[in-house]
């Protein structure tokens, strides 16, 4: 008789594309999405949490570089109930199309203007590679109902005072806004409807989209391969172009690319006060607006986005947001294709240093727009919304780098365990750390060997370590160990400072929480 195969142990690694988060990260996400609400909250958004699960059909067809609504997305079909099939769900890509389904679906008992933020993980089936995850967080914000630029400038403002709170400085950060109707114009000038028939239009509208929101990754090089023939990629994908001839790549360049031609300066000038101009508009915005009218004042697109910036940037402006935190920057275009109106991106400035040491700018780690036809899918009717999307493991990411090399100790305080004995004596410390809301547990583990213990307060990122032998009982006193000190001296001290700033020192018994706290108030 033969023997059964043995079943083989099933292998434990994450899923391509997926990560596994650990305590240090979820509590840092955490504090962050908490200071980020707090913002939103006080500019009278309400919090709103939907289902990970869409139908297909509700989801639409709105991600980059896809053309069927169940690529890109994560669907399966749920079985047939008699002669009717199964409906397709899919789990979310983003948090803006669930918002046009709950508000279609709620609007009778929602206010107008709906302001409403979420945050969560959404979920795309694409390639994955460095940093690029199947799985992320988002966290949203969107004011639906209104057509006001001011609810556009009223989200930009919003999300330069998110990076502010989260630990942006005034200066490491820009948000750049554009409009949709920019690209509407440019793809009018050169005569799209009449190059391309019907059924390839809205590819090559597509395309363009894509190329050009990759200005910034592949430099204008790399764009102008994909307007054109085609690219090939460093791991030799090929990605088709979109066939416009020499005039129209000249044209996209002239207006995403080429913005800010200094030589124009002077133009510029008479043009901003041909229309108005005013004191808080810089050089950089009249640059900017000249050139989007010299190159697309002749299309009703151009004028209307034109109009629409001009808005935003002088209601911002009023609002204290100067160029230091909020520019009109032409090359940004978002690549989802819901996008109708303004659209908004904000980038990190501050210089890191790539997997290779080369420096580089860390990059955008939020965006979003206006989108007013997305909710009509479903009604019929126009409904208006502009929100912004932050990709929370990209600003984490950043802060992280931010706090480089600062003292931080974020894990327990971790009461050793010197005598099997007298576990009740290390419960009662701990009992009276987490009473004054510290952070602290006793070592569960094999106390036979007292450096493991410490070992194991180094792995947790134990701020300090609190010791209690036998003869620290007959005192009534207890050692605390500084563990943030103790490795600043181990780097970086001399015998001498050694000896002058001990790490590991005694305290009576009834000074272990005031002494402890004293450290750690050190540490925020």
């Amino acid at each position: 008789m033969a023997k059964d195969k043995k079943q083989p142990r099933p292998k434990a690694e994450t899923p391509k594309g997926f990560t596994d988060y650990f305590g240090q990260q979820v509590a840092e996400r955490t504090e962050m999405l908490s200071r980020i609400a707090a913002v939103y909250h006080r500019y009278g958004f309400d919090a709103l949490e939907t289902s990970a699960v869409e139908t297909v059909e509700a989801l639409g067809k709105f991600l980059p570089d896809v053309d069927r609504p169940n690529e890109g997305v994560f669907a399966w079909q749920e079985d047939a109930e008699g002669e009717k099939p199964g409906d397709w769900l899919a789990l979310r890509y983003d948090m803006t199309a669930p918002l046009a389904r709950v508000y279609a679906q709620h609007r009778n008992d929602l206010p107008t203007p709906y302001r409403r933020y979420t945050f969560g993980p959404v979920w795309r089936n694409e390639k994955p590679g460095p940093g690029r995850f199947r799985q992320f967080y988002q966290c949203d914000a969107d004011t639906v109902g209104t057509a006001s630029m001011a609810a556009d400038a009223e989200i930009c403002a919003m999300l330069a005072d998110a990076l502010e709170e989260v630990g942006i400085a005034r200066g490491d950060y820009v948000i750049r806004i554009n409009n949709r109707k920019v690209l509407n114009a440019v793809l009018e000038a050169i005569g799209v409807d009449n190059i391309f028939e019907d059924e390839r239009r809205e590819h090559v509208r597509g395309i363009t989209l894509r190329s050009i929101d990759k200005l910034d990754r592949l430099g204008w090089e790399g764009v102008e391969q994909l307007l054109t023939t085609g690219r090939k990629d460093e791991s030799g994908d090929f990605t088709a172009g979109a066939g416009f001839r020499q005039h129209a790549v000249d044209t996209i360049k002239a207006v995403f690319v080429d913005a800010r031609d200094s030589s124009n300066l002077e133009a510029a000038r008479d043009y901003a006060r041909s229309v108005g101009d005013r004191s808080w508009w810089t050089d950089d915005d009249r640059l900017v607006l000249y050139n989007i009218y010299t190159v697309l004042g002749n299309t009703s697109a151009g004028i209307d986005a034109m109009q629409e910036l001009i808005q935003i940037v002088d209601l911002c402006r009023k609002q204290g947001y100067g160029p230091d935190r909020i520019v009109i920057d032409p090359s940004v275009v978002r690549g989802l294709g819901y996008y109708t109106g303004p659209v908004y991106e904000a980038e990190l400035t501050f210089e890191i240093k790539d997997e290779k040491g080369r420096p580089r700018q860390f990059g955008s780690v939020a965006g979003g727009g206006r989108y007013d036809d997305l909710v009509k899918r479903f009604t019929g009717q126009s409904v208006p919304a502009t929100g912004i999307s932050i990709g929370v493991d990209r600003l984490l990411a950043a802060l992280r780098m931010r706090r480089q090399g600062q003292a931080q100790a974020d894990g327990p305080v971790v009461v050793t365990v010197m005598d099997r004995d007298r576990m009740a004596d290390y419960m009662a410390m701990v009992a009276e750390l987490r009473g004054a809301g510290i952070r602290a547990e006793v070592y569960l583990g094999n106390p036979k060997n007292f450096g493991n213990q410490l070992k194991y307060a180094d792995k947790r990122g134990s701020p300090v370590a609190v010791i209690e032998g036998a003869d620290e009982k007959s005192k009534g006193v207890v050692q605390i160990k500084d563990l943030v000190l103790g490795l600043q001296i181990a780097e970086n001290a001399t015998l001498e400072e050694w000896k002058d700033r001990p790490s590991q020192y005694e305290v009576p018994r009834s000074e272990l929480v005031a002494r402890v706290r004293g450290i750690l108030d050190g540490l925020a």
